[in-house]
């Protein structure tokens, strides 16, 4: 409804403003309508940096419509889901997106299934669950193949069980989807120095500090070929 959007606007902009605004309007609401005003104080407070309270208002909008809302709930789901992972609560994440997955497979829609797994994979790689994170990773290949966090991930997943022909291979479909992608770059390199490269790891690692000289990402390419250069 405009409402939301007028208030998910605010959000962005003035968040202290949007807060009291969502305040009110959930004052004034019942039911299944409760969930616009929850949505837009979660993405207020989130703005704002008070994660585990957005994960709380999102949970809160999901809770509050119907369970035949597959779709609607699932996304609010995903979204207290990516509020706990900024705030690196990896269980809360995981807890908030088996919810998002649920409503997501009840609904029938792939695409939506594919981007759940996508953040599902990222919260299990911070628990240090790999075979799961493949398994996700699997999941939002199929369902969201132009994705290009789908494949990074994969990329980075491989990398880590010294799969490096498969590394390779997802690190490449990643950069054809976002030619231009810093943390892709980084991988990349660091894929071709472990395969034996340097060339290519060098070329990946001096894109990343063309693309943006100043980012944390090519800092860190900057020391990967300082320590090339280191005899």
């Amino acid at each position: 409804p405009d409402e939301l959007q007028t208030c998910l606007h605010l959000a962005q902009t003035k968040p202290a403003e949007a807060i009291k605004q969502a305040g009110d309007w959930l004052s004034a609401s019942k039911g299944a309508a409760k969930a616009f005003p929850y949505q837009c104080l979660g993405a207020a407070l989130g703005q704002s940096g008070s994660w585990d309270e957005a994960e709380y208002a999102f949970l809160q909008a999901r809770a509050a419509l119907a369970p035949s809302e597959t779709v609607q709930r699932a996304r609010l789901a995903a979204m207290a889901g990516n509020a706990a992972m900024v705030d690196e609560r990896y269980d809360a994440a995981l807890n908030a997106l088996d919810l998002a997955r649920a409503d997501a497979a009840s609904a029938g829609d792939a695409t939506l299934t594919g981007g759940i797994a996508v953040d599902r994979a990222r919260a299990l790689a911070n628990l240090g669950r790999l075979p799961e994170t493949g398994e996700a990773l699997a999941i939002a290949r199929k369902n969201v193949p132009n994705n290009p966090e789908a494949w990074l991930l994969s990329a980075t997943l491989a990398r880590r069980e010294n799969r490096l022909a498969a590394a390779q291979g997802y690190i490449e479909k990643a950069a054809e989807l976002r030619p231009v992608d810093l943390e892709i770059g980084l991988e990349a390199g660091v894929i071709a120095m472990l395969s034996g490269n340097e060339q290519a790891a060098r070329k990946s690692w001096k894109s990343v500090i063309d693309a943006d000289p100043s980012s944390p990402e090519a800092q860190t390419a900057q020391s990967y070929i300082a320590q090339l250069d280191t005899p």
